[in-house]
């Protein structure tokens, strides 16, 4: 497969997300055939939808290039989440650690 571009969604409102969403963009750096080329600052967002007083959101955005199918880079995500203990209880509400691919190109742009 052509090496793409994939920008990646990070957030996480429950227990310390800042360090939560630290720890997510350094594992970025161990997917195999992928490389984070960039990353976004930190920012915080209120929580839209879900459970009333839940805390606000920490969150950021990074860039990996990559050789995975866009299946793959979905399986590779979830596991990480997985193993920074993200629990899927519902769709809407407080999360640990969520990574979402936001879009993917070919990084070849003859």
């Amino acid at each position: 497969m052509q090496p793409a571009r994939a920008y990646i969604g990070i957030g996480s409102n429950l227990d310390d997300p800042i360090s939560q969403v630290r720890r997510a963009l350094e594992a970025l750096n161990g997917i195999l055939a992928s490389c984070c080329v960039a990353r976004s600052p930190l920012y915080r967002t209120s929580p839209l939808g879900g459970p009333p007083n839940q805390p606000d959101y920490i969150n950021a955005v990074a860039a990996l290039d990559t050789g995975l199918t866009p299946s793959q880079l979905l399986v590779v995500l979830q596991s990480l989440e997985l193993a920074q203990g993200r629990i899927r209880k519902r769709a809407l509400g407080t999360a640990n650690p969520r990574s979402g691919c936001v879009v993917i190109r070919s990084t070849d742009q003859r």
